[in-house]
This record gives C-alpha cells, structure tokens and sequence, in this order.
C-alpha cells in the first residue's frame, strides 16, 4: 500500500532472502534452514543485505519491514533511519494473519485468504502471479519467531525512545486503519 500511495520503496529482508532461496543462491542456501524454522539471520547477513539494497536503490526516503529486529542492526545503520514505527500486535492477531496469509510468489504482494475472495482464485491482482502461503507460516514456527521477537527486537523500543525516533501504532485495527496512522507519519516528513 505505502509503495503504492507514496512512490517510496518498501523491502524486507525477509523478501530479499525468500528472492536468494527461490534463485538457488549461495546466500539462500546458507540462509535457508535458518529462515525455515522461524530463527532470526545473523546481524551480519542481514546488514550486508540492507546495505546492497540501498546502494541499489538509494536511501531518499525508503521503507523497511521487519528490519532492524535487532539492536546491532539498529546501531549498524543508524546514521540513516530517521524514524521508526513500531506495529504494536497482540500475540492471537499475530497468529490470525500468519495463518490466513497469501503472498505473491512474483511481486510480493501480500493479503489473506479472507480478503477480496483470494481463496477462491489465488491470483495477485497486480501482476497475475499465484498468491501461496509461505512455508514458514505455521504455528509452531510462530512461536518461535515470537521468542526471537521477545528476546531480540523488544529491546529496540527502547533504543528509538531514546532518540526520539519511536512513533507506536495499534496494529490490531485494520490494515486501512494502520495504513491511514503510517501514511500520516510519511506526509508530515515530507512537509
């Protein structure tokens, strides 16, 4: 939606990886077990990653989901993330989306197998690629993300209230809703 909306690149380093894995190479293998199970990629991997994407892509204005999860990779780019939105979630919604979401195997897209009847035809409306769950989206493997989440990223929070840099959203409501608090953020950077 914010790529969309904003014209502003949006990546995850989870998208870069599943990119590596899907293309057979070495660092999609490396990776891949890891990822599999639900564990964070070393800080090292994952920086090098955001690194590259960003000498790809240029940092004027851009959107990373799910990066940092850690305080290392927080630190390891600091200089140039200006703000952080933390999506406040409660662990059964968590568990809800993970397990009714679709992403496209081609262009990423991401909805829910409730949303726009995407059960019934399983096709991305922005470039007709099959919309599939991720074969990470379990509950167990939930569980432990949610441990590496408790023990790794929670301690970000602190890191941004810090800098003055942490703006907190219910990510409970819909995602119109969480859109509509974020697209609010965007615009009054731009102003």
């Amino acid at each position: 939606m914010i790529t969309r909306h904003f014209a502003i690149p949006v990546t995850s380093p989870g998208t870069i990886l599943r990119r590596e894995m899907d293309l057979g190479t070495p660092l999609g293998h490396e990776t891949e077990e890891t990822t599999r199970h639900g564990a964070l990629v070393s800080d090292a991997i994952i920086v090098r990653l955001i690194e590259d994407w960003l000498n790809l892509h240029g940092n004027d204005g851009f959107v990373f989901d799910g990066f940092p999860r850690t305080l290392p990779q927080a630190k390891s780019l600091d200089e140039i993330l200006e703000r952080a939105v933390w999506l406040d979630v409660s662990e059964e919604t968590a568990r809800d989306r993970i397990v009714s979401r679709l992403q496209c195997r081609r262009c990423g897209f991401t909805t829910s197998v409730t949303s726009a009847g995407f059960a019934e035809r399983p096709i991305c409306p922005y470039c007709d690629g099959p919309l599939v769950r991720r074969e990470d989206d379990d509950v167990a493997i939930l569980q432990t993300r949610l441990a590496e989440f408790n023990s790794k990223t929670q301690p970000l929070a602190a890191f941004y209230e810090e800098k003055s840099a942490l703006h907190r959203l219910d990510a409970n409501r819909s995602r119109e809703e969480v859109f509509g608090d974020i697209s609010r953020l965007i615009e009054t950077r731009s102003e």
